[in-house]
């Protein structure tokens, strides 16, 4: 009954009140709350894409280093008969120069996996967008270029691409020492332009690239990348009992590409903290308000006080226009937020075209007036960014931290105003009445 009366005249306040109107702090709580879900969705689409771009195809989850050659394999199997790791993969690399019709070389890293390789690894064959060919290397002179590096060659499926040793580990005779000849199967895609541009897949085996005794590695994959340093333990457990493999090295992901990942994480943070601004703009606003109808309603709180309710009860009331204020405001803003994280690709075409529809306007005046027209806007032009869309990802923890976050500020700022409220003294605001 007590926080029912409470609660009544928290209602009555904050939608019958006179002035202090809540609407603008409603708003202020939803813009932040969407903003926030908005941009944290769309970077967490673009890192969480580069990163597994990374993890997937290039450093894996696990990666062990100076296997022996010819323990490669009972290495394989005895790594996959560990609970938790679902793939594993042999490869070789080293870089190259390759030449192709236009005039100049580009550099390649080229590396051998088997040519069941999208078998072995899903996932990683799932990341690979073909626009010409499959993953055919079959053969040891097949070679699968990224799609950046085979269009700076000028060369496409079935041409013949040149490679140029750096490492100075290609096996050929005297006469082309450091040159092989490689047919073009396949043109891939994977989104993260430095592997579009640079990468190349051959043969493990290929003999006019790699030495019988050249280093190989072994690319391990977890059912879950963030088990890995438990995963890592467990390999290096497994393999350090059996004989020959004394001298491997093992690292996860975590080891590679370090300072990049930092860096991301040290970009959404500061994001997040630029973004967040707008809630504490928002609780001065509301702490501002709440203390503004503090001091319009000194009779009505003199009055409360006197029939029988405590300060704590008081306060309360302020307190729970504050948490009806953070919960709407909030609510608002993460179903809207939602909404356009979950449909970016339409709501940035929306956007295109209503600017579109402006500029079609303004160059139709322009027409008449015989001036220069203006082209027409992309958010993210083609011819600038190297994406096809627009990605998003929503992580659900990070949504429910925002909502709270949106809440919780709307609430302290109340509190904080309402201190005023519970010393209020009866008999001195009834005195005179």
């Amino acid at each position: 009954m007590k926080f029912r009366w409470i609660l009544f005249v928290a209602s009555r306040y904050i939608f019958k009140g006179r002035g202090n109107s809540p609407v603008l702090s409603i708003l202020g709580i939803a813009t932040g709350v969407l903003a926030l879900i908005v941009i944290i969705a769309v970077m967490n689409g673009f890192q969480l894409g580069f990163i597994e771009s990374i993890i997937e195809i290039s450093s894996y989850h696990i990666r062990l280093e100076s296997v022996p050659y010819d323990k490669i394999w009972n290495a394989r199997e005895a790594v996959l008969s560990i609970p938790g790791i679902k793939a594993a993969v042999p490869f070789r690399e080293l870089q190259a120069l390759g030449k192709g019709r236009r005039s100049g070389q580009q550099a390649v890293l080229i590396r051998g996996v088997p040519e069941n390789t999208v078998d072995l690894d899903k996932v990683m064959g799932s990341r690979l967008e073909f626009e010409e060919g499959f993953f055919d290397i079959a053969l040891s002179d097949s070679v699968i270029l990224g799609a950046e590096l085979s269009r700076k060659l000028g060369l496409w499926i079935g041409d013949t691409v040149t490679l140029y040793s750096i490492t100075g580990i290609m096996s050929a005779d005297d006469e082309g020492s450091g040159l092989a000849n490689m047919q073009i199967t396949g043109v891939f895609r994977t989104g993260y332009y430095e592997y579009d541009t640079s990468w190349a897949f051959v043969n493990i085996d290929c003999q006019q690239l790699f030495m019988d005794e050249s280093e190989i590695k072994l690319g391990i994959k977890a059912v879950n990348r963030f088990n890995d340093r438990q995963m890592l333990e467990q390999v290096k457990k497994k393999l350090l009992s059996m004989n020959g493999y004394e001298g491997v090295k093992f690292s996860s992901w975590r080891d590679y590409n370090r300072s990049f990942f930092g860096a991301l994480r040290t970009e959404k943070l500061f994001m997040f903290i630029l973004v967040g601004l707008i809630f504490l703009v928002v609780g001065l606003n509301i702490f501002q308000s709440q203390r503004r109808s503090v001091l319009q309603r000194m009779e009505e709180i003199g009055l409360l006080r006197a029939v029988g309710g405590g300060g704590k009860a008081v306060r309360l009331v302020f307190v729970c226009d504050g948490a009806i204020i953070g919960f709407t405001g909030a609510g608002i803003g993460l179903v809207l937020g939602l909404i356009i994280a979950l449909n970016i690709p339409g709501f940035f075409s929306l956007v295109e075209t209503i600017v579109n529809g402006f500029i079609g306007v303004i160059n139709m005046l322009a027409g008449f007036l015989g001036a220069d027209q203006a082209e027409n806007f992309a958010v993210f032009s083609p011819a600038i960014f190297y994406i096809k869309e627009i990605p998003s990802r929503i992580l659900p923890g990070e949504v429910v931290f925002i909502f709270m976050f949106g809440f919780l500020s709307a609430l302290a700022a109340a509190w904080f105003a309402s201190r005023k409220a519970s010393k209020i003294q009866p008999a001195e605001v009834l005195r005179y009445e």
